[in-house]
């Protein structure tokens, strides 16, 4: 998650884009994605089992062959992983006593880099929330002793919002729990294959993201 955001990695995937964009060496490259995308190899020694959305495609199939059901192989699963996901983060946020949106404000600070503090605004553009919600959460963050307010010298009406060294101690171990966890959901994936499937995902969301 956090290795795509400071691009560590996006180079070796890049390349993987162009063949996936293009369906060149897409074959060649990783031939065994294609058969676990069409529920293939079951037989083999069990290297790709079925799953549920198999069963799922399977019965639409059977019910509406009148319908191209093939999206629900990419999307239902990418639905389904994220669900898995979704509850290994809040498993390590709460390990950490942080919440979801805790973690996102401190993690857009500690981004940033030192000396890890951002104007109101900036946070707003950051972690997509209204500006009442995010003054609530700044406030509730400085109760905790995570953040703390500073006036912006270069604007006398304005506020910075700084990173504690609490605060930083937090994310920092929080996000080092979540990667494990990260690590765990993708050990069945070798690393070439999460590269490939890294770069076929931005490929779906980069439109997405810019419309």
């Amino acid at each position: 998650m956090e290795r795509a955001a400071d691009g560590r990695g996006a180079r070796r995937a890049g390349r993987h884009v162009e063949h996936a964009a293009d369906g060149r060496g897409a074959g060649r490259a990783e031939p065994h994605l294609e058969h676990a995308a069409h529920g293939g190899g079951t037989g083999r020694a069990g290297r790709h089992p079925t799953d549920e959305v198999d069963d799922l495609v399977a019965a639409w199939r059977a019910e509406r062959p009148d319908l191209d059901v093939r999206p629900m192989q990419v999307l239902s699963r990418i639905s389904r992983l994220a669900r898995h996901l979704d509850r290994e983060r809040r498993s390590a946020f709460a390990a950490h006593d942080l919440e979801s949106w805790e973690f996102d404000v401190l993690a857009a600070l500690r981004r940033n880099g030192a000396p890890y503090e951002l104007s109101p605004g900036a946070l707003l553009r950051a972690t997509l929330v209204t500006s009442g919600t995010m003054t609530n959460r700044i406030n509730r963050l400085e109760d905790k002793g995570l953040v703390r307010r500073r006036p912006d010298p270069q604007d006398k009406r304005g506020v910075l919002v700084t990173l504690t060294s609490a605060g930083q101690a937090r994310v920092d171990a929080t996000l080092a729990g979540l990667l494990e966890s990260e690590q765990a959901l993708l050990a069945g994936l070798p690393e070439a294959s999460r590269d490939t499937l890294a770069g076929l995902l931005r490929v779906l969301l980069a439109p997405l993201d810019a419309g």
